[in-house]
């Protein structure tokens, strides 16, 4: 779980910065969460960095197919917001982007929509079979 404060940090001020500056820091950010998606979360670059100052034993976990369900969710946002913002669309960037504030500043404070929404998709799936 310390490895994912950290990326959710790292979202939270990179969206933070992109509202101070300029929108295209999502260009950033996106890179960040589509390398740590395709890594496995290994080369997440906040993550990385963040490692050093963590401790490497003990603490809560995450499994790890809730943790890529998460990221896949950020890379989403992320890319509907660039595209928004590609296309003009900047009222419809900024709501993706709020929303990406919203939910990583949610999972830092202790409440993971994405594991709402994953556990969901979960029970919508049971029923079906």
């Amino acid at each position: 779980m310390r490895y994912v404060k950290a990326n959710q940090t790292g979202i939270v001020l990179f969206v933070i910065a992109s509202m101070l500056t300029t929108p295209w820091v999502l260009f950033a950010l996106w890179l960040i969460q589509l390398v740590g998606l395709a890594s496995g979360g290994r080369l997440n670059l906040f993550v990385r960095a963040a490692k050093p100052f963590l401790p490497r034993e003990g603490g809560e976990t995450q499994a790890a197919e809730l943790t890529r369900f998460n990221n896949t969710l950020a890379v989403i946002f992320l890319t509907l917001s660039l595209l928004s913002f590609a296309l003009g669309w900047s009222i419809g960037g900024y709501v993706f982007t709020a929303m990406m504030l919203a939910a990583a500043g949610a999972a830092l404070l202790g409440y993971c929509i994405g594991c709402t929404i994953y556990f969901q998709y979960k029970q919508l799936r049971h029923k079906l079979r």
